[in-house]
């Protein structure tokens, strides 16, 4: 097996990890799921659990949780797209709503797996902070806390900068939104512990089998390095690497975001940022600062800025300016911790569609469906989203199969060359408001 432990702190510390053979021969089955994810694997125990005649293999192109579901904090959590004023301007009031209802059963739906099945991923269910640190940030902070009462949606209250204070003590926090309903867990071993429960289930599980060709006739025909995959139905769970297949191109692009994980906290260090109850936190930047403690007590961060690709290339995950942004906004949010070592440093994409939404659906006909475009805050949805793909493709309508995301009409992204400039460009607004919020703030430490 190859080495993935340059990845993210994740991998590179689960420990001893055997993965399931590639695929060899041919294989039949009822339906194919390409992505070995949070999105796949959900989707696979869900199938199983629902219809014990019908037949799915997985197929990872390398190890599962190599993608964004073994990369990303770990927040589980119920921000839908990148906010609720921009949902709403695009949505409307009443799907704003819906979308925040389904997040909270995401959330819901995640804690439901992880104590039912014992799940072994360092699970903790500490609420989440969205903090301020300037004075427009708190005015977009309480806009978009007026918004969410406004449409009836309650469970997120406003609290100051002294009660900030009782909760992590950081003199960059102004107030913010605080949120009981989030969890924290270590995705890698939460991506594993699907693996088994889909295995447990009967679903079969294929790593380092990427499918190479996909032929559409009367079934499907996946082709894979060392053979191939009859199927009547496929899903695609490949989020932010579905612009590799052609059949969803354009319904997507990668942004890369990156990561940093301190040398794990002492009890001064611990005690003096009075972190007590772990809670995520995210600031209100658009290109946000998101950080959380490890269960070793190590101070991660992601965030800052994004890096984008062109094309099919994937080769953005390490980004060596963004790392020092990252490794110099530590210092600047906790200054007890100068001085502190950086031990991992990774990147890894988030799917991002044009209207900044996520996306379920058929493709083509009833026969192919997809799951792509969480913008970076997919840990929970992803995993309710597999339980809706299983829905779609066992044909049955359900509450998760209405929701207006599913078979929505999506704004496809234009090819390139052009995507990458769009793609540039509304990069280059999100820093430029950033920066306009940010143009007294001195991060020099």
């Amino acid at each position: 097996m190859k080495d993935y432990s340059d990845k993210s702190f994740w991998l590179a510390t689960y420990g001893d990890y055997v993965s399931n053979p590639p695929l060899q021969g041919d294989l039949n089955v009822d339906i194919a799921i390409i992505g070995g994810g949070f999105t796949g694997l959900s989707a696979a125990y869900n199938l199983r659990k629902e219809d014990q005649g019908c037949s799915v293999a997985v197929l990872e192109g390398e190890i599962v949780g190599f993608g964004a579901s073994g990369r990303n904090g770990g927040f589980s959590m119920t921000l839908f797209g990148l906010e609720p004023a921009v949902t709403k301007s695009i949505f409307g009031h009443q799907r704003t709503v819906e979308a925040h209802q389904y997040m909270e059963r995401a959330v819901d739906y995640v804690n439901e797996l992880i104590n039912q099945y014992n799940l072994q991923s360092d699970y903790w269910f500490p609420g989440f902070l969205r903090a301020a640190t300037t004075p427009g940030y708190i005015k977009r902070i309480q806009h978009d806390l007026e918004l969410l009462t406004s449409m009836g949606i309650t469970g997120i209250t406003w609290i100051d900068a002294e009660q900030i204070k009782g909760e992590v003590n950081s003199p960059r926090f102004l107030g913010g939104w605080w949120e009981p309903r989030s969890g924290l867990l270590n995705p890698a071993k939460q991506v594993r512990e699907l693996k088994r429960l889909a295995l447990q289930f009967g679903a079969q599980v294929y790593e380092e089998t990427p499918v190479l060709e996909i032929h559409r006739e009367t079934d499907f025909t996946l082709k894979t390095p060392h053979g191939r995959v009859i199927a009547k139905k496929i899903i695609f769970a490949t989020n932010a690497y579905s612009h590799l297949f052609p059949q969803l191109k354009r319904k997507q692009v990668p942004a890369f975001t990156h990561m940093v994980a301190t040398e794990p906290l002492n009890q001064a260090q611990l005690d003096r940022i009075g972190w007590v109850n772990r809670q995520g936190i995210e600031d209100a930047r658009n290109l946000v600062h998101y950080f959380r403690l490890s269960i070793d007590n190590r101070l991660v961060m992601g965030g800052s800025d994004v890096s984008l690709a062109y094309g099919g290339n994937m080769d953005q995950d390490m980004n060596a300016h963004t790392f020092s942004d990252l490794e110099r906004d530590i210092i600047w949010l906790f200054p007890h911790l100068k001085g502190i070592q950086i031990t991992h440093r990774w990147g890894g994409p988030v799917s991002v569609p044009l209207d900044m939404a996520p996306a379920i659906g058929f493709l083509g006909d009833e026969r192919a469906m997809y799951s792509l475009g969480c913008v970076g805050h997919g840990v929970s949805m992803t995993h309710l989203n597999g339980r809706t793909l299983a829905d779609l493709a066992l044909e049955r309508k359900t509450d998760l199969t209405d929701v207006w995301f599913v078979n929505r009409h999506m704004i496809p992204w234009p090819p390139e060359p052009v995507r990458t400039v769009a793609s540039q460009v509304i990069r280059g607004y999100l820093r430029l408001e950033d920066s306009i919020f940010e143009r007294h703030i001195n991060r020099k430490v």
